[in-house]
């Protein structure tokens, strides 16, 4: 066990990780190898691929704690999936890392001004920035090499550590270390630390059926150990019927043969070269790490220190087969619920899920009866219950068949199972059955799927039997914050969505903490303590939520959050402007931002979740008010940091304009469009920014806005003038020129025959070139503006010093 504090420093940006941590020694030190290896060529990249709740990120963490010393440039974090199964762009993760890095984030990298991929500009910039430098990118929940790939630079001494839930096809050489479960002595003594006392150490048959009824996954382990602690009376016995009984199989998929400890497969997955190379064949004994064909990807696999019956007794060992075998979907290992379904069972996913068993006699699980029509055979689901183990469930008692758990609700909250009974299996049962008449959840566009966890997974049975001891209060906390942008909160986002004080929400938060429910965060800007809801339990309170939840409910608390985040983003505008105009209401006391620093730095830690805030809501459609008023905010607070990103301003400008063309708004259409065209302009790409300004010029004659229309026309000229097209640039001029003089507007007159007038320069019609400055030149004398006419003097003066020369 290591329960040692993180270092200082450089490792600042990675997730707390659990207090303690346990085991995989044999892959941190194949890890600490491969890192220890000359490279040439590209970064060198290491890739933990497991299943959701097999500890890849804690390991993933806990190797770059242990080697941040050697990366004094820095060691840089990034979630490139969001828990709902969002797929982040690389360009978005670039332009985040270039920041961590302390690199400067200017208008060229706007989304969209390049080619996507490897070409983005964001992409090109991170690879340049990391040239010469030693810093450890820790990259998690990669969805495909499409994303990795184009954040990987040619620099020997930088190290990526990458993890994942499958294989990462099409880049050269990677042979991912992939997690199972732990070895059960190591589990059985995680289990024994985090339940504290000796309830496991007086019963090492009873801890030695837990870990093997968790798989000894380390996540399981820790929900189970929480549901121990929530029942002190309960014997560690009791703890491993119950989840055997709710998830109808004992070890879960290492019962289902889905992996197999120490076993090296030839055609472990080298994903075709992105540059042309083809796979290759072969795997890696013992700590040793391959690196063929230069470094570009260093694989770890650690050696088979388990063997299969170990894998069999203590869950999934590493799997040192093909990556893309690692079951990442559907039932463990391919293995479904065996024997026949009664008529008129409902079914989710092609399960039964009113409580009946899938076929099989009672004390014998869900075994198939031999014969059957696409039976497996599998081992009963009941495990050894049969073998007379002291604390078994009685003969006769039916098991429930696999994946008949979790749906939805799997326990009423507060009403959860006393000690060595199976009320909360029942519930579960009872409550599964409403979620067979409501529609699958559809994601949002773009949106990709998230890596499903069986019902018969020990995780989710783990997490059915803590949930339900939960108190009410704890409980719907934690299914409202999946409505929490990227599912992260403190007490300021969870006081408002579950509207309740925040010292109540501070408490349940950290409550569900300690009960492994959420993950701890890096703290907020003041110190405000942070929490995520991880990504293996989401998909499940989504679930929970919706059958529990009302949607009227739902939409309150989604109201509440963005109306308290409008108040956040003023009282910080407020602090860095106090001129700026009238102060909004104070916030309650532990909710206030207390300086201008402190204001300044909670707007750009929180500038991610306040977009994904906009985001989600004008993504859903249903409260574009409320995320309206949150838009003006930001665009008027996030420029007085003097640290705003041009693309986070493109994102808002864009999320404004998809409002308005949605509500059929054509002047609201237009501002965003001349904005987004203003933002291109900064940066250069004339393209993209005359194409903004084509578009704005429809929708403002759409609402007959003239004033804009001609906005739109000059700044069109100007990207025809900077792209060398300065006979379209004089076309545009002159039609701006025009409805500038039929609304009266002097000054833009003034400058807008200047602007002809160079147009006409470049097209060597200099007669008409001095004629168009002679009109400006009156215009300006009529306003009196001086250091205009000076200008114009001057330009007439270059003139005919051109036309003198024979130029």
């Amino acid at each position: 066990m290591d329960a040692r504090p993180a270092p200082d420093g450089a490792a600042d940006q990675l997730p707390a990780g659990p207090a303690v941590f346990a085991g995989r020694r044999t892959e941190l030190a194949a890890l600490r190898a491969a890192a220890a290896r000359p490279a040439d060529g590209r970064s060198p990249v290491l890739v933990l691929a497991g299943r959701p709740g097999s500890g890849r990120t804690t390991l993933a963490v806990r190797f770059a704690r242990d080697v941040a010393a050697d990366y004094p440039d820095g060691v840089l974090f990034a979630r490139l999936s969001a828990p709902d199964g969002g797929r982040a762009a690389p360009g978005q993760v670039a332009r985040r890392l270039l920041e961590q890095l302390g690199a400067p984030v200017d208008a060229m990298l706007l989304p969209g001004a390049g080619e996507e991929g490897r070409d983005d500009p964001a992409c090109v910039r991170l690879r340049a920035a990391l040239a010469g430098r030693r810093v450890l990118l820790l990259l998690d929940d990669v969805k495909d090499a499409g994303q990795l790939w184009p954040l990987l630079a040619d620099e020997p001494g930088c190290l990526v550590v990458a993890t994942t839930a499958g294989p990462l096809t099409g880049i050269e050489d990677i042979d991912p270390c992939i997690l199972g479960g732990l070895e059960q002595p190591t589990a059985v003594g995680l289990l024994g630390e985090l339940v504290g006392g000796n309830r496991i150490s007086c019963d090492p048959v009873g801890g030695a059926d837990l870990a093997e009824a968790c798989a000894s996954r380390p996540a399981a382990l820790r929900l189970m150990a929480g549901w121990l602690r929530a029942n002190p009376k309960a014997a560690v016995t009791d703890a491993a019927r119950e989840l055997v009984s709710v998830t109808g199989t004992v070890g879960g998929a290492a019962k289902a043969g889905a992996v197999k400890a120490g076993a090296v497969k030839a055609g472990a997955v080298k994903g075709g070269s992105a540059k042309g190379g083809t796979a290759k064949s072969g795997g890696v004994n013992g700590a040793a790490v391959r690196n063929t064909a230069g470094p570009a990807a260093v694989a770890v696999t650690p050696g088979g220190t388990k063997s299969a019956d170990a894998a069999q007794a203590g869950g999934a060992g590493v799997n040192r087969g093909r990556a893309d075998a690692l079951p990442v979907g559907g039932t463990p290992g391919g293995v479904t619920p065996a024997g026949p379904t009664p008529p008129g069972t409902p079914l989710v996913g092609g399960k039964p899920v009113d409580g009946t068993p899938a076929g099989g006699a009672p004390g014998k699980g869900a075994a198939a009866p031999a014969g059957a029509a696409g039976a497996p055979d599998t081992r009963p689901a009941a495990g050894r219950a049969g073998k007379g183990r002291k604390g078994r469930a009685p003969a006769g008692r039916p098991a429930p068949a696999a994946g008949h758990a979790l749906r939805t609700p799997p326990v009423a909250p507060g009403t959860g199972p006393a000690a060595g009974t199976t009320a909360g299996t029942a519930a579960a049962a009872a409550a599964a059955g409403d979620a067979a008449e409501r529609p699958p959840a559809v994601l949002p566009p773009g949106t990709a799927e998230p890596v499903p966890v069986p019902d018969n997974d020990p995780l989710i049975g783990a997490f059915t039997l803590l949930y339900g001891t939960l108190p009410p209060a704890q409980a719907r906390m934690l299914r409202t914050l999946t409505l929490a942008p990227a599912q992260i909160a403190d007490l300021r986002t969870a006081s408002a969505l579950v509207g309740c004080p925040a010292p109540e929400a501070a408490a349940a938060l950290a409550a569900l903490a300690a009960h492994e429910l959420l993950g701890e965060e890096p703290p907020a800007a003041d110190g405000t303590p942070r929490y995520r809801v991880p990504g293996r339990l989401h998909p499940r309170l989504v679930q929970l939520r919706e059958a529990v939840d009302r949607p009227t409910e739902t939409e309150l608390a989604r109201a509440r959050l963005l109306e308290r985040l409008v108040r956040l983003v003023d009282s910080a505008r407020a602090l860095l402007d106090p001129a700026g105009g009238p102060a909004p209401e104070p916030l309650p006391g532990p909710l206030r931002l207390r300086s201008a620093v402190q204001a300044r730095q909670w707007l750009l830690g929180e500038r991610d979740l306040l977009l994904g805030a906009v985001a989600d809501a004008i993504g859903q459609g249903d409260l574009d008010g409320s995320a309206g008023r949150l838009v003006t905010a930001l665009l008027r607070a996030l420029p007085l940091t003097g640290a705003a990103a041009p693309a986070d301003l493109h994102q808002l400008h864009e999320m404004v304009l998809r409002v308005a063309e949605r509500h059929g708004a054509p002047r609201r259409a237009a501002a965003a469009l001349l904005n987004l065209a203003d933002l291109h302009v900064a940066a250069g790409h004339w393209e993209q920014a005359a194409e903004r300004f084509r578009a704005a010029l429809g929708a403002a004659r759409e609402a007959a806005d003239e004033p804009a229309c001609a906005r739109a026309l000059e700044g069109a000229a100007g990207c025809h003038r900077a792209l060398g097209d300065a006979v379209r640039a004089a076309d545009a001029y002159g039609r701006a020129l025009a409805l500038r003089q039929t609304l009266g507007d002097q000054p833009a007159e003034a400058r807008l025959l200047a602007r002809v007038a160079e147009a006409h320069v470049a097209q060597r019609r200099f007669e008409e070139a001095e004629r168009e400055y002679r009109a400006s030149l009156a215009v300006l004398r009529r306003l009196g503006d001086e250091q205009g006419r000076e200008a114009v003097t001057a330009a007439v003066q270059r003139l005919r010093e051109q036309v003198d020369g024979g130029w």
